[in-house]
């Protein structure tokens, strides 16, 4: 897990996706191009919540989020996905 420079607003998390799976349970190895895009991660930063609705997750949560949730942004030459609490589906 690493520091983030940037500090999300309102109901919004920062996540660093987690790495595509490399294998499949078979042991299969899975090219670059047949990679899906990874549907979970680890919270880096989270903002401070809505006045009524406060902040459930915390840094250092894995979670599992959709498919196309979030925005994605690089800091440092790293990805990371910005995106609404509300778009996290569960916390590993």
């Amino acid at each position: 897990m690493s520091k983030v420079s940037i500090k999300p607003l309102a109901d919004r998390v920062v996540i660093e996706p987690l790495a595509a799976e490399e294998k499949t349970a078979g042991g299969i190895i899975i090219p670059d191009t047949a990679k899906e895009k990874p549907q979970r991660g680890t919270v880096v930063a989270v903002g401070p919540g809505k006045k009524d609705e406060p902040i459930t997750v915390k840094v250092g949560d894995v979670v599992l989020y959709g498919k196309y949730a979030g925005t994605e942004i690089s800091i440092d030459n790293k990805d990371y996905l910005i995106m609404r609490e509300s778009d996290i589906v569960a916390i590993i």
